[in-house]
């Protein structure tokens, strides 16, 4: 049997987010083929540094995985990069240069981590069009994707481009605009399945899906 494990964040696990509808969890078991189960690890409100105590309940017959964090890590620096106060550009700069970079040198560290278990891997972006999402708020999440597709780049492992499928609004929960809805995390399943399915991991290919 195979069985695809989903860590990371509430991308994955949504369920409180979907008022009673199919959480992305039940809706990749649904769209499974036979001979295939899915295990939710991610938590909600988890950031990427936390996915290292998500790998070490990892059920022993785990044949794929799949990662989605980083959003969390963005809403954490928020503080940080919305100063009230206008800063210098060279400032301003420096203060996300650190940003990315603490989020580089963890997230590498769960990637390889991952890697490590032998496992086929795929990562996905943080989506970036959240309904309200000010511009330069979605400016400075692609700092984070950067580093998510370098990394994927780096580590030849297949990305799933959340920021080209969770497009609408429709998309989005209306209970917390930064959670996939019901029709969001539909459109999350069908990907993650296409890919677990078809993707030849052996090739060590980084391929961008969307």
């Amino acid at each position: 049997m195979k069985h695809l494990a989903l860590l990371g964040d509430s991308i994955f696990d949504n369920a409180a987010y979907v008022g009673g509808g199919l959480p992305v969890i039940n809706q990749v078991q649904a769209k499974l083929p036979a001979g295939w189960r899915a295990s939710l690890l991610a938590v909600d409100g988890d950031m990427a540094g936390d996915v290292f105590a998500q790998i070490q309940r990892l059920p022993a017959d785990v044949t794929h995985l799949a990662l989605s964090v980083g959003g969390n890590d963005a809403l954490g620096v928020l503080d940080q990069i919305h100063s009230p106060t206008p800063l210098p550009m060279l400032h301003a700069l420096k203060v996300l240069a650190d940003v990315q970079g603490r989020f580089e040198a963890q997230y590498m560290m769960v990637v390889d981590a991952l890697i490590d278990t032998g496992k086929p891997l795929l990562i996905c972006t943080v989506y970036d069009r959240v309904p309200g999402l000010p511009h330069e708020l979605r400016s400075a999440l692609s700092l984070f994707n950067d580093v998510i597709v370098r990394t994927g780049v780096k580590s030849g492992v297949p990305i799933l481009d959340l920021r080209e499928i969770c497009t609408d609004h429709a998309d989005y929960s209306a209970l917390s605009p930064i959670e996939p809805s019901v029709v969001g995390g539909d459109k999350i399943a069908v990907r993650l399945v296409s890919i677990v399915q078809n993707h030849l991991f052996g090739h060590r290919d980084c391929v961008i899906y969307r």
